[in-house]
Formats: structure tokens, C-alpha cells, sequence
């Protein structure tokens, strides 16, 4: 995707229709070095910013009004298919989540949302 940026290996996009959930992602991943450079209340403007944007990762929460997860993630994926999507959910796993994994996201953070398993699985999945 040539949106005139060039993806930075510490950059993130949170999308989650709850601020609370926003705001602590932001804060464990800045807290580690990583630069939040875009937030979304919803999969609509998660797909807009993305195109403004292009993070290096995307914490996707899975269900949002207008949009969901899901959907974001088959149309941001459709832009860029190199784009590394991880689904949040606070429920275990389910079809929601199987169809996640199968629209193209690369793994699922648990709320409520622990440092260390956000970190880890956020520096795997940047690092493949």
C-alpha cells in the first residue's frame, strides 16, 4: 500500500468503540516504546485511518457499532495484505473469534488486558 508513509516498525493503531479500553491499550504500549499513532471508536474510521496512517500493527477490538472488527479487518486487509491485525475480545474463543483469525487477523488479546501477554503477543506479531 503507497499511501505516501512508510510503515515505522513501533507504530500502532487502537480501535475500540470504548475510551477505557483505548486508553489502556495506549498506555501499556507506550510504557513499552511503542507510538500510538491513531485511535478509532469504530471499524468505519479504523479502515479511514489506516489509510491515512499505515501502522505497523492494528489492535482491533471485535465488537463495534457500524463496523466490526471482523469486517474491518477483511477491508484493511483488501488495502494492504501485509497489515498485521490482532482482534481484542473479552470473551474466549467462539466463531466470532474463528472468523477473525479467518478474515486475516493474527492472534487475539484477552481483556481484560494484562501488560505483559498485550507486549508479548503485539512485539510477536511485529517481529514476523
Amino acid at each position: 500500500m503507497d499511501n505516501g508513509h512508510t510503515k515505522q516498525v513501533d507504530t500502532v493503531m487502537v480501535v475500540d468503540d470504548e475510551l477505557f479500553f483505548r486508553g489502556l491499550l495506549r498506555d501499556i504500549l507506550a510504557r513499552d516504546g511503542l507510538h500510538v499513532v491513531a485511535e478509532a471508536s469504530d471499524g468505519t474510521e479504523a479502515v479511514a485511518l489506516y489509510r491515512e496512517y499505515s501502522p505497523a500493527i492494528v489492535l482491533m477490538d471485535i465488537y463495534m457499532p457500524e463496523k466490526s472488527g471482523i469486517d474491518s479487518t477483511r477491508e484493511i486487509l483488501a488495502l494492504d495484505p501485509g497489515a498485521k491485525i490482532l482482534i481484542c475480545s473479552g470473551v474466549g474463543y467462539d466463531q466470532d473469534l474463528e472468523a477473525a483469525i479467518q478474515a486475516g487477523a493474527r492472534g487475539v488479546i484477552y481483556k481484560p488486558f494484562y501488560d505483559e501477554e498485550v507486549l508479548a503477543l503485539v512485539r510477536k506479531t511485529l517481529s514476523e
